[in-house]
């Protein structure tokens, strides 16, 4: 079954489709009459299970927005949202953890509140937090971990959410959002953080919906990367960048790099 998120609705209708997310002709607009403000318009975008793609555009084209959207955090204005995905989870810029609780704490913190009982929900921490490469800091709480460290404990909270097999989403592929999850690191942390991600990502087989303004970390780390246009955000082109290295890379960044300025000029001397 797949929950289809309509303009103010969510209804459940019958899909086959391996496909965690599809929007249609989705728009989005803040406000009412003259003063709204369109921040989506006529999005049409499928995510395939296991995939990994980038929303790349200027800031204010509406990336987050589609986010939350998916995530339920609000409602399209137009069009619909297909999910057929266990529950989406969201890993924002911020690793936003409950400070009084341990690092295991916060990854158990979904799963306690899906109705995982304790000991199954301990070993499921147990078991993300050495798949982020955390094990043995479990105890730890979050004033005692890095900022990358803190990150690695909201990407595990993230794929425990995603990973509950107790509830309506077994069996269903997952689905990661994610919105500029490494933009306040340095580039050490965040070289060494898209690494980690790549190898969970791998590992862990679940579809992942990325949000960044960074062409270089788009090309790096998705399978697909999607640029939408100034705000109204509509699709602009897609590109296929999945194994692409070296020479190959770097002339999909510089293409990519292109069509970014030529969306940002054309916005500009509207």
């Amino acid at each position: 079954m797949t929950a289809t998120v309509e303009a103010g609705e969510t209804t459940i209708t019958s899909g086959t489709e391996v496909r965690p997310v599809r929007f249609h002709q989705v728009g989005k607009a803040f406000g009412h009459g003259q003063k709204a403000v369109v921040a989506l318009d006529q999005v049409d975008l499928d995510v395939y299970a296991g995939e990994f793609v980038c929303l790349l555009g200027a800031s204010g084209c509406g990336k987050t927005t589609l986010l939350n959207l998916v995530a339920g955090l609000d409602q399209p204005t137009s069009g619909r949202i297909e999910l057929s995905s266990s529950r989406p989870a969201v890993v924002f810029q911020e690793p936003a953890l409950m400070p009084w609780l341990t690092a295991a704490g916060n990854v158990e913190l979904p799963l306690r509140m899906a109705g995982v009982p304790k000991a199954a929900r301990r070993a499921k921490a147990a078991e993300l937090l050495e798949l982020v490469r955390l094990a043995g800091l479990g105890d730890k709480r979050p004033h005692e971990l890095s900022g990358g460290m803190r990150q690695r404990v909201a990407l595990a909270r993230a794929l425990a959410s995603t990973t509950d097999n107790t509830g309506s989403g077994a069996g269903k592929p997952s689905l990661l959002l994610m919105d500029e999850p490494f933009s306040a690191l340095d580039a050490i942390t965040r070289d060494v953080l898209q690494g980690e991600l790549l190898r969970i990502w791998r590992a862990t087989g679940t579809a992942i919906l990325f949000v960044t303004h960074d062409v270089r970390e788009a090309v790096r780390l998705g399978q697909r990367v999607v640029l939408l246009s100034s705000r109204p955000g509509r699709v602009v082109r897609q590109w296929d960048v999945d194994d692409l290295s070296g020479a190959g890379e770097t002339d999909a960044v510089d293409e990519i790099n292109a069509e970014l300025r030529k969306v940002i000029s054309s916005h500009a001397a509207a």
